[in-house]
């Protein structure tokens, strides 16, 4: 089977399971997705993610460890040591609890629970 796509205007046809762009623009076109979704990370605004962060994560953190649930951050070892790796975490949290956040809000609580127990740069 044929699947049509469309070029600067002109239909082309891809035979199925073949790379719609091209096996060589898959990897660049991932790269630049990734470079892309960076300044949505470094941009966010603590002050935006603290209802966020309020909402959604003390609940679970309280259930998970108890108290204020703030032993989530300050627990020894530190499973997170970075600031991308503290996103991750973040984007993970969020898909688990079904938060329904957007990218700009994942990176606003990131930003705010990095600026009160990380302090990463």
């Amino acid at each position: 089977m044929r699947i049509a796509r469309c070029v600067k205007g002109i239909p082309h046809f891809v035979p199925q399971g073949r790379y719609p762009l091209g096996r060589g623009l898959s990897m660049p076109l991932l790269c630049l997705c990734l470079l892309l979704s960076l300044p949505v990370l470094a941009a966010g605004d603590p002050k935006l993610g603290k209802p966020l962060h309020d909402k959604q994560c003390v609940a679970c953190h309280v259930k998970l460890l108890g108290g204020d649930g703030s032993g989530m951050y300050t627990r020894k070892p530190r499973l997170i040591n970075d600031a991308v790796a503290l996103g991750q975490r973040v984007a993970a949290c969020a898909a688990q609890t079904n938060a329904g956040w957007f990218p700009e809000d994942e990176a606003h609580v990131t930003a705010w629970v990095n600026q009160n127990w990380y302090k990463f740069k």
